[in-house]
């Protein structure tokens, strides 16, 4: 199955080659420009695609708290190039737009209008500013008007409109700092909002050292403190000063008719939460020492409690930097964690600590302890529950009822409890305790709905005995989400509603407490998403958004959710799409196959179908079936996963089940007659680029590749990456056997390369590709490096967009479509896999 490669013959041999591997990707020698003139200006694709590209955005939904009006939030286009290049701060972490005190990278909307839910009515909203860039929209807990954000050219304003009016009207100048703290908040009154400004009397910006003042140094003496790969960080004291500059802020209140009141002192507000009667504030302010390895996030915070005239009440905890937290998967820093609001009491606190040092590798019956405090916030802690396993959250309901959500990576256990949160010293009782894998047995999640202080909790039945759980209900038939009753006392459910094909649609609330009314979305192959009413007990279906198809150019394409198994027996599926017109005695199609691994601890679960065959088909400059225009077949999500049950790890034999994976959904299309070998290419994103990298190094199975955004070199992301929490030196030889950069020398396909120059996801900073394209050239290997100005993980501008596409065209056409096809690719070996 496998291309013949060098085996690690020891972890020192392994440790030697990855010391090679370091020394070449932190190598500063600039690439030699491969292009002169025009072929460095962006490109456009096919009038198709670009068409496609620039197809208007279908409105968001927010729906109302009393469920009769819902708000359409009308996204914007692609931003331009413009956009992206304006000054961006990359700091602690974070990426800070400095001229409007905000974040940069964002999406605003651009108009906004109401819907009654009952008849589909539509309002438009008035009054808002020309081209606006309208965000964090929320509704009042009344659900008589929303609040709402504008960004201007130098500044952030505060805004509200009215349902019954429809008129919007601004409560503030651009005077937000919505840098760290996020959106304005409502209180219970409805009258009140909760925000953060920028001080009064705040200078200009820290202007920077022609000179720095002295050497940056760091120092450990003895401490462990691994960190994951982060991007953007603290480097030294002028980026200290410009992060306080820019994320100090000043808490306050402002009403509707626009009175502005601050409360406490101005700090670097990371978050905050009115307790749910509106009385009091649970304020996050982080303080020094900052550090250099990990983001602001993980900086030493202050947790305290205010009053609504910004007076300290009660000092929850002062957190220490977290640098120390331990890599392994289920890790968490010790001290109260997770502090917040029980949603359906008036001004109780809730949190959890770990018990267990906060290791997940350590041995421990007790892993956390979850405990409460009411107002006046005094006595001790009441404990609400002890854990096993890791706390993962509470929903609340009543005083009766809550439910405590627990989990544990290494098993990929989830377990569920219901507790009575009004009755501390009642046993908990166990509700749930599955596999996370394990999509088949999913019951559902408890339904919410706001309660009269705007905090959501799960709805009960009007007899107090029932919940009403919403699914997924992923089967072998695909998904076909639920509608279930769980009876509280016998712990038995009903099903009331279940999707049915050809469509597939899904409940996105109920509605009222008998569990009759559900507001679902529904789309089918040929039908956009739209919203309906469904009455469950007269099983009649009401309209209520009419969304167009904004993407017809695919209209009448094939869709069909294929399976297959592997070699070793484990079940796969994929969609598989064909042109509009194509029939199979045409004879097959050169093929795009794009694909992203997942790691899983079952073959059986891994073997779960996922996704539905009657889901409409939303065309973008993402969309992998945009190809089908181009005359391509497509196998879109192709499942690879990679499994180690009991003691072993997936990534043990990760390059193995790769191939396999791969060579059964290349046999299955070949034996479908759609496409045939020697033209087919694959192509992934993220840690699909890293399959595609490993896929050219280790199989002759494809005719090309197309990697985007990835990360090749294992030895630069040293303590752990995607699923594996071994660090380098515990596993050296998985690190080089899964690091395409330590197999360069095996590819013989071309590979397209695309980046983003500002990528700040975690391990796949630009080096990675650059380092990777360096040493595919210095070995004589066909490939081409993309590097987009200003983009990050994920490409926004139009401009990056298109010329994207028009990349991947040109790729695709000389090196798949215009390919020789064989009947069998086969290797010296006479096998279609290296060993």
């Amino acid at each position: 199955m496998l291309r013949s490669k060098r085996q690690c013959r020891s972890p020192v041999y392994a440790l030697s080659v990855v010391a090679f591997g370091l020394l070449l990707a932190i190598q500063a020698t600039p690439l030699a420009a491969q292009q002169t003139g025009s072929d460095v200006a962006y490109r456009t694709p096919d009038q198709v695609l670009v068409d496609i590209v620039d197809a208007p955005p279908t409105p968001a939904v927010r729906v109302g708290p009393d469920f009769e009006w819902m708000v359409l939030v009308q996204p914007p286009s692609l931003p331009s190039l413009a956009e992206l290049a304006e000054r961006e701060l990359r700091i602690a972490g974070m990426r800070i737009n400095p001229q409007i005190n905000g974040r940069s990278r964002t999406s605003p909307y651009v108009g906004l209008s109401f819907m009654r839910m009952s008849d589909g009515a539509e309002r438009a909203v008035t009054g808002l500013p020309e081209n606006p860039r309208l965000e964090n929209v929320q509704w009042a807990p009344n659900g008589q008007r929303i609040a709402f954000t504008h960004t201007t050219g130098d500044g952030i304003e505060l805004w509200m409109a009215d349902v019954a009016s429809g008129k919007a009207r601004r409560l503030t100048d651009p005077v937000l700092n919505l840098t760290a703290a996020g959106a304005p908040r409502w209180l219970s009154d409805s009258k009140t909002i909760i925000c953060t400004l920028v001080p009064s009397g705040r200078g200009p910006e820290p202007e920077a050292p022609r000179v720095p003042a002295g050497p940056v140094i760091q120092e450990n003496v003895g401490k462990t403190a691994p960190a994951r790969t982060y991007q953007d960080l603290l480097k030294n004291a002028y980026d200290e000063a410009l992060f306080e500059h820019y994320t100090t802020a000043q808490l306050a209140k402002v009403t509707v008719d626009g009175k502005i009141s601050p409360l406490g002192a101005p700090g670097i507000v990371w978050g905050f939460s009115s307790s749910p009667n509106g009385e009091f504030l649970l304020v996050n302010t982080l303080h020094r020492p900052y550090s250099y390895l990990v983001p602001a996030y993980r900086f030493p915070r202050r947790v305290e409690v205010l009053d609504l005239d910004g007076n300290p009440v009660h000092l929850v905890a002062d957190l220490p930097l977290q640098e120390e937290v331990p890599t392994a998967f289920g890790s968490v820093p010790t001290g109260r964690r997770s502090i917040g609001w029980r949603g359906d009491a008036p001004a109780t606190l809730v949190w959890t600590e770990a018990q267990d040092g906060g290791d997940a590798r350590r041995e421990a019956d007790v892993r956390d302890q979850v405990y409460t405090l009411a107002a006046p916030f005094e006595g001790d802690p009441v404990p609400l529950i002890t854990l096993g396993l890791r706390y993962s959250y509470i929903q609340w309901g009543t005083d009766d009822l809550a439910f405590v959500y627990e989990y544990w990576w290494k098993t990929r256990k989830t377990r569920t409890w219901v507790v009575r949160p009004g009755s501390p010293g009642v046993e908990p009782e166990l509700l749930w305790d599955r596999s996370s894998e394990d999509r088949y047995g999913d019951p559902g999640s408890p339904d919410t709905k706001p309660n009269a202080m705007g905090r959501w909790v799960t709805i009960v039945s009007d007899d107090g005995n029932s919940v009403f759980l919403l699914g997924s209900g992923a089967s072998p038939e695909g998904n076909r989400p639920f509608v279930d009753r769980l009876d509280l006392r016998t712990k038995q459910t009903e099903r009331l509603w279940r999707s049915e094909a050809p469509y597939y649609e899904y409940a996105t609330q109920v509605l009222d407490n008998r569990g009759r009314y559900v507001l679902t979305r529904r789309e089918s192959l040929e039908d956009p998403p739209n919203y309906f009413i469904r009455d469950l007990e007269k099983g009649t279906l009401r309209q209520v958004t009419r969304f167009p198809n904004p993407t017809p150019q695919l209209a009448g394409m094939t869709k069909e959710l294929i399976r297959y198994k592997r070699d070793d027996g484990v079940d796969l599926t994929a969609t598989l799409y064909l042109p509009p017109g194509y029939a199979p005695n045409q004879g097959p199609l050169p093929m795009l196959m794009w694909a992203y691994p997942r790691e899983f601890k079952s073959a059986a679960a891994a073997g779960q179908v996922s996704g539905s065959p009657y889901r409409f088909t939303r065309l973008s400059g993402w969309s992998t079936p945009i190809w089908l225009t181009q005359g391509y077949a497509v196998l879109d999500g192709p499942t690879m996963p990679i499994i180690g049950e009991g003691d072993e790890e997936p990534n043990d034999t990760y390059v193995e089940q790769l191939v396999s994976s791969a060579k059964a959904a290349i046999d299955e299309v070949v034996r479908r007659g759609v496409a045939e070998r020697g033209r087919i290419g694959i192509g992934g994103h993220s840690y699909g680029a890293f399959m595609t990298g490993n896929l050219l190094a280790h199989s002759d199975l494809f005719a090309a590749g197309i990697a985007r955004s990835g990360a090749y070199n294992r030895t630069l992301t040293p303590f752990g990456f995607q699923a594996e929490e071994r660090t380098l030196w515990e596993a050296p030889e998985i690190y080089f056997a899964m690091s395409p950069f330590m197999h360069a020398e095996k590819v013989n396909e071309p590979i397209l390369l695309i980046h983003g120059e500002a990528d700040n996801n975690s391990g796949t900073f630009p080096l990675q590709s650059r380092r990777y394209y360096h040493a595919l050239k210095g070995l004589g290997k066909t490939a081409r490096l993309v590097m987009l100005p200003y983009e990050s993980h994920g490409y926004r501008a139009r401009e990056s967009i298109l010329h994207m596409l028009w990349e991947m065209q040109e790729w695709l056409d000389k090196y798949v479509k215009q390919a020789e096809p064989e009947k069998q690719r086969v290797s010296p070996g006479g096998s279609e896999a290296r060993r």
